[in-house]
């Protein structure tokens, strides 16, 4: 009895189910005596217990409600039944931004646990394919993250988590438009937009207000997160924004990632880099460019007039995919908008 309960606890993280102890040879008695307060074990969830004294972790209480939403009879940890998906998903892999609660859980429909806690069980045809990810079974990133786009209202807070998903190279920008698509969520605004964004090429909040500002200006399309060559073919940037034709580039420098000293210079050098083959760079933060989006205008449409008027073009080659300029949503949409295209060689 002992040995099954410690290959269970070893197996599962220290979680396990009351059908699994049961299973194991603990009476009733004995599982409801142990998990009383000041016990050994813990009850976490409705039937489902943690087989130590000390406070649960992040990885347990994913697993936890993994065992809680997963039927009785199948094994917990093979994601047949269950899996760990959505904003919880994401967090525990890393992805910056993604909440960790609620604890969204895919369950093959039509079973429905009941909500209870912070578990909120999503009953699914459209079944996916399963990893494990720090011993919890998950979805894979791209369906995390077109769950966590269905059952989120914060239009910001979408962006930025789709956005840090592709950013982290778990999935094409291109994939994730389709998986959102195939979820039918595409429709709902804040995903309609931050879905454009991402095929367009931006990869932040920031950039996204970049897209909307530039959007309501008669100024040209830019590429976005273009890789820029110089003529000996090293890698030289990728800003933000890039307008090749007049070689003009927009870089937008938040304190989070550039203020620390290492950071900082690497962004001055990468400065002088585009600066000395001809770039002209304007640089804003995403505090200015939300709060005096008139200002990084007037100062690109005078770097845009300077570029076009010089004779001699700057020393650089913007290489990467087609940058496509989806349209905005109507209400996002400008008087005279026109969705634009261009490509990089």
């Amino acid at each position: 009895m002992i040995t099954a309960i410690a290959r269970t606890a070893q197996r599962q993280l220290n979680p396990a189910t009351y059908h699994q102890l049961k299973q194991a040879g603990i009476p009733s008695a004995t599982i409801s005596g142990r998990s009383r307060r000041g016990g050994p074990w813990q009850r976490l969830l409705p039937r489902v217990y943690l087989l130590q004294t000390g406070p649960p972790d992040t990885g347990q209480q994913a697993l936890s409600a993994v065992l809680y939403a997963a039927h009785p009879a199948a094994d917990p940890l093979s994601g047949s039944t269950a899996a760990l998906t959505g904003g919880a998903a994401l967090a525990l892999l890393g992805i910056r931004d993604a909440p960790p609660e609620p604890l969204d859980v895919l369950v093959r429909a039509p079973r429905s646990p009941a909500a209870t806690g912070r578990v909120r069980p999503c009953p699914t045809a459209r079944r996916p394919a399963t990893i494990h990810i720090s011993g919890v079974p998950s979805t894979r990133p791209i369906r995390a993250a077109a769950d966590f786009a269905a059952r989120t209202d914060d239009a910001d807070l979408v962006r930025s988590v789709l956005a840090n998903v592709v950013q982290a190279g778990w999935c094409h920008p291109h994939d994730l438009h389709a998986e959102l698509r195939a979820g039918h969520v595409r429709g709902r605004p804040a995903v309609r937009v931050a879905a454009a964004e991402l095929v367009a090429g931006v990869r932040s909040i920031a950039e996204g207000r970049a897209r909307e500002t530039l959007a309501a200006t008669d100024l040209p399309a830019p590429l976005r997160n273009a890789r820029l060559h110089g003529p000996d073919g090293a890698f030289l940037a990728s800003p933000d924004a890039y307008w090749p034709d007049e070689g003009v580039a927009l870089e937008i420098d938040s304190a989070e990632y550039h203020y620390t000293r290492d950071a900082w210079q690497a962004t001055l050098l990468r400065r002088l880099r585009l600066e000395s083959r001809g770039v002209l760079v304007a640089s804003t933060t995403p505090g200015i460019l939300r709060d005096r989006p008139a200002d990084v205008i007037a100062a690109l449409r005078a770097l845009l007039a300077l570029g076009t008027a010089r004779p001699t073009p700057p020393q650089v080659t913007a290489r990467g995919h087609a940058q496509l300029e989806l349209p905005l949503p109507t209400a996002w949409a400008p008087p005279g908008y026109a969705p634009k295209a261009r490509e990089t060689v």
